[in-house]
């Protein structure tokens, strides 16, 4: 894996603003924020995505992420928030270490913005063969 800023702050050779550490996950505020309490959610290990993180890793972050969703929002006092998690360029991943961003959105002018794109109408016969060939994959 490509040595990142996230790797680089994992071995402290960059500072961070520090709201969450345990044996597998580091959380700290985005030096970039979409809005104030933006906070950056990563696993200690080295995965550029989320599909080659290990289910020990993916599992320490599920239990991670509510607790730091509900301390953002305390700080904050900020009630909506996003929890977003890119993979690949394409998915506008830019650093290619596994992360999520919770973004408080705190009015309509702050926060992530989304605008949701359907591909086309859902083809039931197509949707049911891709359903067993992702249950087979598991």
């Amino acid at each position: 894996m490509a040595d990142t800023v996230f790797s680089k702050i994992l071995r402290g050779e960059i500072p961070c603003h520090k709201v969450y550490e345990d044996d597998l996950v580091l959380a700290f505020l985005d030096v970039g924020p979409l809005s104030r309490g933006h906070t950056l959610v990563i696993p200690k290990e080295p995965a550029a995505t989320l599909d080659a993180l290990s289910d020990e890793s993916a599992a320490a972050i599920g239990r991670a992420l509510p607790r730091l969703c509900r301390a953002v929002k305390s700080a904050t006092g900020c009630e909506d928030y996003n929890v977003l998690q890119n993979n690949g360029a394409l998915a506008h991943q830019a650093v290619f270490h596994v992360h999520f961003h919770i973004i408080p959105r705190p009015d309509p002018e702050q926060g992530l913005g989304v605008r949701w794109r359907p591909a086309s109408s859902f083809d039931h016969a197509d949707g049911a063969a891709l359903a067993r060939a992702i249950a087979a994959a598991i």
